[in-house]
């Protein structure tokens, strides 16, 4: 016997949303009108953005002050012939590539507290998405204490070959969600692949999209 449809397969409502009378159209628009930021253009951010530009977003705020790496093909959203770029300048080419009219922004500096509050402050919401535990920290620590009024989307775990039904997306207070399953650390040897990493990537974009239509639950 199948499942009923509105059942989640572990008896939990399911959470899908209809909007009665939206038209698809419309939502990409109030999507357009918004303006995201992501700090952190890796295997999290260069895939975010280009989801969140697929999906309607067209305003972004991206920043990072590393180059691409032949080590980074293997999970971010660049090429082989970019080895070398700056990734604001290779991902400014790609994202160029899906939209010619999308109105992006790119930081290639290392972002603190105050480049974050003065570039960073009046965006709809921001995804945080670097590799350094004291960078996230930084930022986290400084938007939900400074920026409390920006959604913030972060992340913690999704290193490893473990199942990805294992990374879920969490609301920890009013403004923030945390992408990840809160455990598996690259730092204790866990490799990076890229079907886990897109889908934190994934989990990012589409919170981040739920938030900005107004719905503030994962």
């Amino acid at each position: 016997m199948g499942l009923p449809m509105d059942l989640h397969p572990h008896g939990r409502p399911d959470t899908r949303v209809t909007v009665p009378g939206a038209d698809v159209r419309d939502l990409r628009a109030e999507l357009a009108g918004t303006r995201v930021g992501i700090i952190g253009l890796g295997g999290l951010g260069s895939n975010a953005a280009v989801m969140l530009l697929r999906s309607g977003v067209r305003r972004m705020v991206l920043a990072d002050f590393d180059v691409v790496e032949l080590s980074n093909l293997d999970r971010q959203a660049y090429f082989l012939d970019q080895v070398g770029r700056p990734k604001t300048e290779a991902l400014a080419e790609t994202l160029l590539r899906i939209d010619r009219d999308a109105e992006l922004t790119f930081i290639s500096e290392r972002v603190d507290p105050e480049m974050l509050l003065a570039r960073f402050g009046d965006l709809d919401l921001l995804i945080e998405a670097v590799d350094r535990p004291d960078a996230k920290a930084m930022i986290v620590n400084t938007c939900l204490q400074r920026l409390p009024h920006v959604p913030l989307v972060t992340a913690s775990g999704l290193a490893g070959y473990g199942s990805a039904n294992a990374i879920e997306t969490e609301r920890f207070c009013e403004n923030l969600w945390v992408v990840g399953d809160l455990e598996s650390d690259v730092d204790t040897g866990l490799p990076l692949f890229a079907s886990r990493v897109m889908v934190a990537a994934a989990h990012e974009a589409h919170i981040a999209i739920r938030v900005l239509l107004g719905f503030t639950e994962p």
